[in-house]
């Protein structure tokens, strides 16, 4: 009940509409799976499917209602960046698995096995820990602020050695292990993910300046902050598909949203110093409730193929005739993924 009054009556207001962009990012997003995937098996039903090579959904309303959804969803992601810290928003990303799953389970009639029930249950209560106990946004006034913050020794230490990783995992470790090894191309994504979630603050930070009238398209800061993100997100976009190409889609979704959303905590609390904000409980909390989330997000990936009391071979197996001729995967994807959100 402490927490609760605390959170009531000392929330910023940017925290609260950073949190209800967020949620309201996961649940477009989560429905966007279950829509565009009613698209296609309606498209499919009069055409040349999908996964056979067929095009004929870019024709189906049902599937770019299901496209615009996601957009929106994203746009909505992006704004919340602007508003709240990425302690906060980053892990929220974990809810549209949630509401993916429950659509799933009523709309496309796919069995949630209990364990799944309990993971959604632990994203709920991980989620709601760190709201609670997330910090205040930073008050920043121009762009030029968060270019001071981006330039201090300790982030510019940070960005140097993610910088020097990624160089090593793409010309030495990709060409030898990248087939093999699935860390090799998750690791990329991940560290690049980090940067390219604080230059996206940054540019939500510009642009919510700028639409309350004080211009920063003025300032090169803004521009260079746009440039890292272009590249980022374009590195991890080819990246990502590389690792989805080659390994299981059920493997490569939790081990990226724990090494990506990890590093954007720690990006973040490096970057913005989101924790000298915030009382050693209110850390231990949130760090908790990350982990809480985390586990939620394993139970469900873990027990997304079986039903109670089995283990599912044939389910599985006529699961992947369907996507084999739907060409889409119905499998619970985590935000960010459907080829692929880049930052969850």
């Amino acid at each position: 009940m402490a927490a609760v009054r605390r959170w009531s009556e000392g929330m910023s207001s940017d925290n609260v509409k950073g949190l209800v962009l967020a949620l309201s990012s996961s649940l477009f997003i989560g429905a966007s799976f279950i829509v565009k995937k009613k698209g296609l098996k309606k498209a499919g039903a009069s055409g040349i499917r999908a996964g056979s090579g067929g095009y004929s959904y870019l024709l189906e309303p049902l599937w770019w209602v299901g496209m615009i959804t996601m957009v929106v969803g994203e746009i909505a992601n992006f704004a919340a960046y602007a508003f709240a810290p990425a302690i906060l928003v980053t892990p929220l990303g974990a809810l549209s698995i949630i509401i993916s799953a429950a659509l799933a389970h009523i709309i496309l009639r796919e069995k949630l096995h209990t364990f799944g029930i309990l993971g959604c249950v632990l994203c709920v209560v991980g989620s709601t820990a760190i709201v609670l106990h997330a910090p205040p946004e930073r008050q920043i006034e121009s762009v030029t602020e968060v270019w001071d913050l981006a330039t201090e020794p300790g982030f510019l230490f940070y960005a140097l050695l993610v910088i020097t990783a990624v160089f090593i995992l793409i010309f030495h470790f990709v060409p030898q292990y990248g087939q093999s090894h699935i860390m090799v191309y998750i690791g990329v994504c991940s560290l690049v993910g980090s940067i390219s979630v604080m230059s996206v603050k940054a540019l939500g930070i510009a642009l919510k300046l700028t639409f309350s009238g004080m211009n920063q398209l003025v300032y090169p800061q803004t521009w260079a902050f746009t440039l890292v993100v272009v590249t980022c997100v374009v590195t991890q976009m080819n990246y990502l598909n590389k690792a989805l190409d080659t390994f299981n889609t059920a493997v490569v979704s939790p081990i990226y949203y724990v090494m990506f959303t990890t590093l954007t905590i720690l990006a973040s609390v490096i970057m913005f110093k989101d924790w000298d904000r915030q009382n050693p409980t209110q850390i231990i909390t949130e760090m908790c409730g990350f982990v809480t989330i985390l586990s939620g997000t394993f139970l469900l990936h873990k027990t997304k193929d079986m039903v109670d009391g089995t283990s599912l071979t044939s389910m599985s197996m006529r699961q992947l005739k369907h996507e084999e001729e739907d060409g889409f995967d119905e499998s619970i994807p985590l935000k960010r993924q459907d080829s692929l959100r880049i930052i969850p």
